[in-house]
């Protein structure tokens, strides 16, 4: 797969904060793309409804429910890659509604599995998540790594991934499993850590609520995080490969609050909410990848860095900050 320029591409999760940069970025490399997003009475396409003109008028809009067999079946018949992200990813979430996430995320993964195999489609791309590996063994985290699943969120995901495997092994479907770690930048929820401090900080508040703070991520730019799919798709000879993409370094929640505020220039203290706070066996302290294989199968790397980021996340936030109720979304 050389390029993508006229192959017909299904993304699933297309109205979402990855799936949305991940379309648009497509339609610049000239892709036909095939965009689910989740049905709803609005006619709304999530995120993509703020794309340009350019990217609305050449996106093919499939308005479904990836947990309906039959209709993922129709949208993936005569796709050539399928990119899939739909998924539902609120930890909290899923400790009051474990079902749901079971239901998204497993049977909403095996619904395209089996219409993928059907549809003979040349590649299907599975967005994992780091949160699959649970309180690690060792540092840093490769992809052979055990897994271990402290939320129903990333016992989900780990049921997801082992269909995938089980779909490679069984009927050879060309499928590979793409593990970003941490994702953040624009478009990203308001109850993500990032969004949550630069949102109350651009609000004005001097005392931000957060969660712990002694946890550790490897945070990864979005935009580095879609280069990364779209290498994955135009790489030879990665079936039944799981691939990690993370920039191989950490940051704590208190680093990242300093670091934030240097950036913006704001001066500011934490608070501790109870509500942001997982239960103690539930939470991971520390996730840093090993982005080797990355670099070594993809030719792919970070190229963001934090403060980079934060600063882009800010510039996009302070536009938008009036559509946000902040003292709906922080805690």
């Amino acid at each position: 797969m050389k390029n993508m320029k006229s192959r017909v591409v299904l993304v699933t999760g297309a109205g979402g904060f990855i799936g949305s940069h991940l379309v648009e970025r497509l339609i610049e490399c000239g892709a036909h793309v095939r965009a689910f997003c989740l049905y709803n009475s609005n006619n709304s396409l999530g995120w993509l409804d703020q794309s340009s003109p350019n990217i609305k008028d050449n996106i093919e809009v499939w308005l479904g429910d990836i947990r309906d067999g039959r209709y993922v079946e129709q949208a993936v018949t005569g796709a050539d890659i399928v990119f899939h992200l739909a998924a539902l990813i609120a930890i909290p979430y899923s400790y009051r509604a474990p079902e749901s996430f079971i239901d998204t995320n497993v049977k909403g993964t095996l619904n395209i599995l089996e219409a993928a195999r059907k549809a003979g489609c040349q590649r299907v791309i599975h967005t994992s998540t780091s949160e699959v590996y649970g309180t690690p063994q060792s540092i840093p985290i490769s992809e052979t790594h055990p897994l271990q699943g402290q939320s129903p969120y990333s016992a989900s995901k780990i049921a997801a991934d082992k269909l995938c495997e089980a779909f490679f092994c069984s009927y050879e479907l060309p499928v590979v499993i793409l593990r970003p770690f941490n994702t953040y930048g624009p478009r990203q929820s308001l109850r993500a850590v990032l969004p949550t401090i630069i949102t109350q900080l651009l609000a004005g508040k001097k005392k931000i609520e957060l969660g712990r703070l002694d946890p550790k991520r490897d945070l990864t730019f979005v935009a580095d995080t879609v280069e990364g799919f779209i290498k994955c798709a135009m790489t030879d000879s990665l079936e039944g490969q799981v691939i990690q993409l993370g920039t191989g370094k950490t940051i704590s929640i208190a680093d990242l609050f300093e670091t934030t505020c240097r950036v913006l220039n704001k001066k500011a203290e934490v608070i501790s909410s109870a509500e942001r706070i997982r239960p103690t066996r539930s939470e991971v302290i520390v996730l840093m990848s090993d982005p080797s294989k990355a670099a070594k199968l993809l030719n792919w790397t970070h190229k963001t860095s934090i403060e980079q980021g934060i600063e882009q996340t800010a510039l996009w936030l302070g536009k938008h900050l009036e559509n946000y109720n902040i003292n709906r979304y922080h805690i």
